[in-house]
């Protein structure tokens, strides 16, 4: 059924009112496509039947459903191998000197959409590979995050196929990575460090706890906000990010005209923000 536009408007804002995900006239059909799904699992008939499913107390739970269909979770392991390097090498050394002078040895990351978890756990295996030198005794923390349930539990479980392994260098896929007639099957000692958690990063209520971080990363999700929505994201993670961390977006994006609170340092292959 092809959705008028006074159903997509309302359609459009009422989710850009939950979770800040703007969906320009373009993407019309790609919405239309996902709620044709959507209504066809509830049995809905129409468009306005749909969206008075939501806006009832059996409506949380369909929004679930919809979230899930309407968030894109490509990704894999070792996908920004600029902004890696630079953390490995530069931006990791540098604010483990800065906390080994406050005494303090805790390391606390935030993957922000974290889809199926292939980020945070790549993370996880830098960090291991720094246990018995720059990191030895120190307590790291990883946090993934995503509005998308199903990808959360995907990524808990942590197995994955052979695309999403395909850039693993052989070192890390040999200590950390397990090949079961196709399944690539994650170490416990890489999972031990991250958790997972549902967060709609438009909920103030629940920004407001995410505390602390000394690295933040958001690759390829502010592309889903408008720049009302985006500014309002990134000043969360502004406040949730330690004076000395550093805060990563996906090649291809820029706080320009969001934030003008962060500063841009570069590296070879790419850029960071700094507060």
């Amino acid at each position: 059924m092809s959705i008028s536009d006074k159903d997509f408007d309302q359609l459009r804002d009422f989710i850009y009112n939950i979770c800040g995900m703007y969906f320009h006239s373009t993407k019309k059909y790609f919405l239309e496509s996902r709620l044709a799904r959507r209504m066809e699992a509830t049995g809905t008939k129409t468009h306005m039947d749909y969206y008075q499913l939501l806006k009832t107390l059996k409506g949380a739970e369909e929004l679930k459903f919809l979230m899930d269909e309407i968030t894109t979770n490509e990704t894999y392991f070792f996908r920004n191998v600029p902004q890696l390097n630079a953390l490995e090498t530069k931006l990791l050394p540098e604010i483990v000197e800065a906390k080994n002078k406050m005494g303090f040895r805790k390391l606390r990351i935030w993957s922000a959409g974290s889809s199926s978890g292939e980020e945070a756990y790549t993370l996880s295996m830098i960090l291991l590979e720094k246990r018995a030198t720059l990191l030895k005794d120190w307590i790291i923390e990883i946090v993934g995050t995503d509005i998308n349930e199903t990808v959360i539990s995907q990524a808990k479980e942590g197995v994955y196929s052979a695309y999403s392994v395909r850039n693993i260098p052989d070192l890390y896929k040999r200590k950390y990575i397990r090949d079961e007639k196709g399944k690539f099957i994650l170490s416990p000692e890489v999972k031990k460090f991250v958790t997972f958690n549902k967060l709609n990063l438009y909920d103030d209520s629940k920004m407001i706890f995410m505390k602390s971080f000394d690295f933040i990363f958001c690759a390829n999700v502010l592309i889903y906000f408008d720049t009302a929505s985006k500014s309002k994201v990134v000043q969360h993670f502004y406040n949730n990010l330690q004076p000395y961390g550093y805060f990563f977006v996906g090649q291809s994006e820029s706080l320009h005209g969001v934030n003008d609170k962060f500063k841009t340092v570069h590296f070879p292959g790419g850029f960071t923000y700094k507060k």
